[in-house]
């Protein structure tokens, strides 16, 4: 790697890591020991899976560096935190005052030294990044806004929306979903992910809620991740009478999982029956709360079918979807 020509000039070293992530660090910081001898400079540590660093948070972690002594960026967390015991959620986690460290980790020269002569890097405690080792020995670490944009590239999906927004994707796509059941024996329609005690269920292997096929079949045409139908086949691979709901939530993890979430559904639904003019707007909020948008991103409208076809004679409804993902970023 040292003699790759894609190297640019200033990479003045290549060094062997080892095991551990403090071992590949030490490495490299005495390789930068031995290039660039000046005590008082500021040492940066950089995860290379971290390809979208923005130039302003480099800055500001050398400038917090430079004030206190040692200084990380950090991203404080969104989403609600669960404690998990085995397959079951053990406890909420509270999510005030935690926050989702980031790279560059800096540290004047003279602090990172005095902490590997502390704790050695092949000693047996692990850290997990720069800051522990800081934290270990006493050492103040300053926190500088993280940048949500500084993605770690960890999961193929976390490679796809790096491309994406390095330019090599495009930014939004598009996918269609179409499906159509018949009319079956049991009542208490399910459409759209609400029900409709009055009307009779459609026929099929899980619940039947053709909308929601529909719109899972389209989101995985969006991301290039097949069809519902191999997903879950309509066999003793699937379970019997599933809620369609359990589908989505698949469907949307895989397309996350793929670098994509949804940014807009338009949802046509096509019935003789039951009248739909009183459920579209539940429809609606139905599937924005299922896919994490604003219900103002979802479109949802009805056609009687004009008594054309098994739609229009009132034998079945069918449901057309046409879904923008859009990079995640």
């Amino acid at each position: 790697m040292a003699e790759a020509a894609w190297l640019p000039p200033n990479v003045v070293d290549v060094v062997v890591g080892g095991p551990r992530r403090q071992e590949s660090v030490h490495a490299g910081f005495v390789a930068f020991d031995r290039h660039e001898p000046d005590e008082t400079g500021v040492v940066l540590v950089h995860d290379a899976a971290r390809p979208l660093i923005d130039p302003s948070l480099i800055v500001a972690v050398v400038s917090a560096t430079t004030r206190f002594g040692a200084a990380i960026p950090i991203v404080p967390v969104a989403e609600t935190l669960k404690r998990i015991d085995g397959e079951l959620v053990g406890a909420t986690v509270e999510r005030v005052g935690l926050g989702a460290a980031q790279t560059p980790q800096g540290a004047t020269r003279s602090l990172l030294r005095a902490a590997y002569g502390r704790f050695p890097a092949g000693a047996p405690e692990t850290f997990t990044d720069e800051a522990a080792l800081l934290e270990a020995c006493g050492i103040a670490v300053h926190v500088v806004p993280g940048d949500p944009g500084n993605l770690k590239v960890t999961l193929p999906g976390d490679l796809r929306r790096a491309t994406a927004l390095l330019g090599g994707l495009p930014a939004s796509r598009t996918g269609i979903g179409h499906d159509s059941h018949p009319f079956g024996p049991e009542m208490s329609l399910r459409l759209g992910g609400i029900e409709i005690a009055d009307a009779p269920r459609l026929a099929g292997h899980s619940d039947g809620d053709v909308v929601l096929h529909a719109l899972a079949d389209a989101l995985l045409g969006a991301a290039a991740q097949g069809d519902l139908g191999r997903l879950f086949p309509a066999d003793e691979r699937t379970v019997q009478g599933i809620a369609s709901t359990v589908l989505i939530a698949e469907v949307r993890d895989l397309v996350e999982v793929a670098g994509w979430r949804p940014a807009a559904v338009d949802l046509t639904i096509i019935a003789a029956r039951p009248k739909l003019a009183a459920h579209l707007e539940h429809i609606r909020q139905a599937i924005a709360e299922m896919l994490g948008l604003d219900p103002g991103t979802v479109n949802v409208k009805a056609s009687s079918g004009n008594l054309d076809g098994a739609e229009g004679a009132g034998r079945s409804i069918s449901a057309l979807v046409i879904v923008t993902v859009e990079a995640a970023r």
